[in-house]
C-alpha cells in the first residue's frame, strides 16, 4: 500500500458570499492510495466549522490515524476510529472517498453500482451567493451561459437583513425569467425566528422549492415554532452533521443536507441516508469548495437522494481534477471503474 499526498490551490471564477462570510481561492488536499495495482482518489476541503483549517492540519491528522494501521478493518471500522480520535472529518473524508475509490476499481464497477444505487438523475443546483442587487443579471449570465443548469440555490441571510434580501431576491427572479429555472433558498442560519418564519412566506410566495437552514447552528430548539405552519420544506444542513444528529430534529424539519467534507465521507453518508429514511425524511447532498474528485464521489451517491447541490467545481477556474460534468443538468461522474474523478496529472506535486 503506498498513500501520496498533493497540496492544490483552487482558484476560484467567483467569491462564494454566504451569511457568515466570504470564500475565495483555498487550497485543498489530495490522497492517492495505491494498493494491488489500483489507486484511489481522495480530496479535503478544509473548515473552521470542520474542525481543520489548512491542508497541513489535515495531512497531519491523518498521518496520525494511518500510523494506527489500516489493514482487515471495515470502512465503518475505520470510520468509527477517525472519529474516536478525533479527525477532522473534512480531512477524513479524503481517505474515506480514496478508499471506496479504490475497492470500485478493484471490482471493476462505477462506485454507484458497487453501492448499489441508481444512476445519478436529479438536476443538480447552482449557486448564487450573496451580491448586490446590481451584481444579479451580469452573474447569471455568467453562471448560466453555455450550460443546461435547470435549478438555482440562491443563498440570502444578509447581514444587512431581510430587505437586502428581499431586494437581490427580486432581481433573481426577474433575471431569470427567460431560463425556466427551479429556485431554492439557503439562508445558511441568517435568520433570526421571527425572520424565518416572515421570509419563509415571502419566498413561498414567490415559487420557491424548499429553504434551507432557516436558523444558526445552536438554535435548533426553535424549529418548533417554524415547522408547524411551514409554507416551505425545511431542510437542515449545518445543523446535521453525522447520521446521529438525523433524529434530533425529525420531527421539526422536511430534509437533511450531507456534504462529504461535514460528515467524513462516503461511509458516514451512507449511514445519514439510512437513518433519514427510518424517519421519513428527504435528502440532500452538497459540497463546500471542491474540485471533480470528491463532487464525482458524492454524485456516485446521488441517483439516491432527492435534492442534489453538487456545482463547486463548475466555479473554479480552473478545476485541477476531472471526472463530474454537467449534463441535461444533472452532475454526472464518469461511469467507469471507481468514483471516476481523477486529479490531472499536472498538479501531481
Amino acid at each position: 500500500m503506498q498513500l501520496k499526498f498533493h497540496k492544490v490551490l483552487l482558484k476560484k471564477r467567483f467569491p462564494l458570499a454566504i451569511s457568515r462570510g466570504v470564500r475565495g481561492d483555498s487550497y485543498n488536499l489530495f490522497l492517492s492510495y495505491e494498493k494491488e495495482g489500483f489507486t484511489g482518489w481522495g480530496e479535503a476541503a478544509p473548515g473552521k466549522n470542520e474542525k481543520a483549517t489548512t491542508v497541513e492540519e489535515m495531512q497531519e491528522q491523518l498521518n496520525a490515524f494511518l500510523e494506527e494501521g489500516i489493514e482487515s478493518s471495515t470502512t465503518e471500522q475505520l470510520n468509527q476510529r477517525a472519529k474516536e480520535m478525533g479527525v477532522a472529518p473534512c480531512a477524513y473524508a479524503a481517505f474515506d472517498i480514496a478508499l471506496w475509490d479504490w475497492k470500485a476499481k478493484k471490482d471493476q464497477l462505477p462506485l454507484h453500482e458497487l453501492l448499489q444505487l441508481p444512476r445519478p438523475s436529479i438536476p443538480t443546483s447552482l449557486t448564487l451567493g450573496i451580491i448586490p442587487p446590481e451584481q444579479v443579471k451580469e452573474r447569471i449570465r455568467l453562471l448560466l451561459e453555455n450550460n443546461s443548469a435547470k435549478a438555482l440555490k440562491i443563498k440570502l441571510g444578509s447581514p444587512e437583513g431581510v430587505e437586502a434580501d428581499q431586494q437581490m431576491f427580486a432581481q433573481v427572479l426577474e433575471s431569470t425569467q427567460k431560463y425556466q429555472l427551479k429556485i431554492r433558498v439557503d439562508a445558511n442560519g441568517g435568520w433570526s425566528t421571527q425572520d424565518a418564519i416572515y421570509m419563509m412566506q415571502w419566498l413561498a410566495d414567490r415559487g420557491v422549492d424548499y429553504i434551507e437552514q432557516p436558523l444558526e447552528e445552536g438554535q435548533e430548539s426553535e424549529l418548533q415554532y417554524l415547522y408547524p405552519n411551514r409554507p416551505l420544506p425545511i431542510y437542515i444542513d449545518e445543523s446535521c452533521r453525522y447520521a446521529e444528529d438525523v433524529g434530533k430534529w425529525a420531527n421539526h424539519i422536511d430534509g437533511v443536507n450531507m456534504k462529504l467534507m461535514k460528515c467524513g465521507g462516503i461511509t458516514e453518508a451512507l449511514q445519514i441516508i439510512k437513518n433519514a429514511k427510518k424517519q421519513g425524511l428527504k435528502t440532500m447532498i452538497g459540497c463546500m469548495s471542491e474540485s471533480s474528485v470528491s463532487i464525482a464521489a458524492a454524485a456516485a451517491l446521488s441517483g439516491g437522494i432527492d435534492h442534489i447541490d453538487l456545482d463547486s467545481h463548475y466555479n473554479l477556474a480552473p478545476d485541477p481534477a476531472s471526472g463530474a460534468q454537467l449534463i441535461d443538468g444533472i452532475t454526472l461522474p464518469d461511469f467507469v471503474p471507481g468514483h471516476g474523478g481523477l486529479l490531472k496529472p499536472e498538479y501531481h506535486a
